[in-house]
């Protein structure tokens, strides 16, 4: 029997504007990664997006990203580390403030878009990243690409760190994500999706766009809410999982 965690990011609203649809998504998914505010979500977001978690069971984790609403975070920022230390310290402020009021606990924090895919690559702002979740709390586990700086960062402060692997987007050779300015960066055909990541939790590999094999450890597979089809395809794939004899529980249970 094979157990990872299924997360998607969530909490992505902003005032009149919905993103997703976090009610059915949290129907399937074990872990929530809820916007802090600065690259998308608000504090009623954040307040209600929490509740709603914990009213189905959903292990809650912060996403912080860059200040960059405009550009939903996905846009790299030159930051110091001393900026990206305080940046992650206060969006886990903010959503740790609404998990106190309405009884939850922060189960792990993972890092959204441009400042993600940035620290995959970039050890020293995985580090600050690392260092300031481990001054909130050591227990926090932390969320980043398999084989990453970002691991390696997290283990070398001494959090728990779980590799994340991605159901529908692309791989170069050597392991990063491909960006999301190249047309092949998603993968569309749901299918093709499902058969991915069962490959990656039973085989250990991944095949790259140039079509080599590369070796990846799958303790949560991150699926995308703000896709028009996000419900349909976490409903589908968490059955297919289940068919293929893995258990889905929160990462902070199968640590």
């Amino acid at each position: 029997m094979y157990v990872v965690d299924l997360n998607c990011d969530l909490g992505e609203s902003f005032g009149d504007f919905k993103i997703g649809n976090d009610d059915e998504i949290l129907k399937y998914v074990t872990s929530a990664n809820i916007a802090c505010g600065f690259h998308a979500g608000d504090p009623v977001v954040m307040g209600k997006t929490v509740v709603k978690a914990l009213k189905e069971g959903v292990a809650i984790g912060a996403h912080p990203g860059f200040p960059d609403l405009m550009g939903f975070g996905r846009r790299n920022m030159n930051l110091s580390l001393e900026e990206i230390k305080a940046y992650i310290t206060y969006q886990i402020g903010a959503l740790n403030g609404f998990l106190t009021a309405y009884g939850g606990r922060l189960q792990h924090v993972k890092p959204h878009g441009a400042l993600y895919n940035m620290a995959a690559k970039d050890y020293s702002l995985a580090r600050a990243m690392t260092e300031a979740i481990y001054q909130i709390d050591n227990e926090i586990i932390f969320v980043g690409l398999a084989n990453s700086s970002m691991i390696k960062a997290g283990k070398d402060v001494g959090l728990p760190v779980v590799e994340e692997v991605f159901a529908d987007r692309n791989y170069n050779h050597d392991g990063t994500l491909v960006s999301r300015s190249l047309e092949n960066a998603l993968i569309h055909d749901t299918e093709i999706c499902y058969q991915r990541v069962i490959k990656m939790i039973k085989d250990k590999t991944v095949t790259s766009i140039d079509g080599r094999e590369i070796s990846i450890n799958a303790d949560t597979i991150c699926i995308h809410g703000d896709h028009p089809k996000a419900m349909d395809f976490a409903k589908k794939l968490r059955e297919m999982l289940l068919v293929n004899q893995v258990e889905l529980k929160a990462m902070g249970e199968i640590l």
